[in-house]
């Protein structure tokens, strides 16, 4: 009996590359991105030059990569991997992933990262979910791209659920909350997260990871809310 061959996850065709996960006609129908600011990733007049926002109070990191804004079907699927338990998704979102930064890497002249972090949970919901959802993407990002991935951000306390929080209780939320179990001076880091809404907590790991003499970091993200 052979087996069944593997489905586009968007129009239930046969892939001819079964871990691409979607088909390229489905793959070029993905909601489109309007023109984004290179450093904060939110909607601006230049591809090249930092926004007004930026211009007049930069986030900590030094460039932001997304694929998509908050849109189905990516918001489907980041619902179904953190959620329901999907986790054959994960080669597929992290192959969406690796196309934009490269796709960024071409025309922003971005540095290559020599070691991948992804955001961290805090080890009771950790337990919960079973896995964090972010470090499902960053492991097959890296083994692509031949440089590290460590767990070694950790989350010291849980907090409340960021979702439900204004921007200012987010960031007040966040004060203190990671630490490290690895060595990152000198080091170029790529952040990995599923969704960037306000930028709280990856701006809070971002200084951190700075202040621990990071050479730079940016952030990748499937789905940015614009």
């Amino acid at each position: 009996m052979l087996p069944m061959p593997a489905l586009c996850w968007l129009c239930a065709l046969p892939l001819r590359f079964a871990h691409h996960g979607i088909c390229s006609c489905c793959l070029r129908g993905l909601p489109k991105l309007p023109m984004l600011c290179p450093r904060c990733g939110l909607p601006a007049s230049s591809l090249r030059s930092p926004c007004g926002r930026c211009l007049r109070e930069p986030p900590a990191w030094q460039a932001l990569v997304c694929v998509t804004g908050y849109h189905a079907p990516l918001s489907h699927w980041i619902h179904q991997l953190k959620f329901s338990r999907v986790t054959a998704l994960k080669v597929m979102l992290a192959r969406l992933l690796l196309l934009s930064w490269l796709y960024a890497y071409r025309t922003r002249l971005l540095t290559r990262p020599d070691l991948l972090l992804c955001v961290p949970l805090h080890h009771r919901r950790g337990w919960q979910r079973g896995y964090n959802q972010t470090a499902l993407l960053a492991q097959p990002l890296a083994r692509w791209l031949g440089c590290e991935f460590s767990q070694g951000l950790r989350r010291h306390y849980q907090g409340a659920l960021q979702h439900q929080l204004s921007a200012k209780q987010r960031r007040t939320n966040l004060r203190g909350a990671f630490g490290l179990e690895i060595a990152v001076r000198g080091r170029h880091i790529a952040l990995i997260d599923d969704v960037i809404t306000t930028g709280s907590t990856v701006e809070e790991i971002s200084r951190f990871l700075l202040a621990q003499g990071a050479a730079s970091v940016q952030v990748w993200c499937l789905c940015r809310t614009l």
